[in-house]
């Protein structure tokens, strides 16, 4: 009786490990195929100052650079990156979860 319950929680804990690391290899190619987004973890948002009459050198020396900043380096590209490294250190960290989780089941197979 002892030994049916282990193989079946063994059993359990193998599916379920399973599911997890397929889980997370099909959300990165869907990310990665650019079928789905990454979620949005990091946001920037544009702040957009008023020149007072004494910063007017300074705020058009500003804006110069920031439109050659913009014509570089896209504005959405830092975030969207940013967005990615995070969801690919997350799947790494469900990958790992679902290994060990499996490699409990295995173990409890045997």
């Amino acid at each position: 009786m002892m030994n049916s319950v282990k193989k079946l929680i063994g059993l359990i804990l193998l599916l379920a490990g399973l599911a997890i690391i397929l889980y997370s290899l099909y959300s990165s190619y869907n990310i990665f195929t650019a079928k789905t987004s990454a979620p949005d973890i990091f946001k920037f948002e544009q702040v957009k100052a008023t020149p007072n009459a004494q910063q007017g050198v300074e705020a058009q020396l500003q804006n110069l650079l920031q439109d050659q900043l913009k014509g570089l380096l896209p504005t959405d590209s830092i975030p969207g990156l940013l967005n990615l490294m995070s969801w690919s250190i997350f799947a790494g960290i469900l990958i790992f979860g679902g290994g060990q989780i499996a490699g409990l089941g295995i173990k409890l197979l045997k």
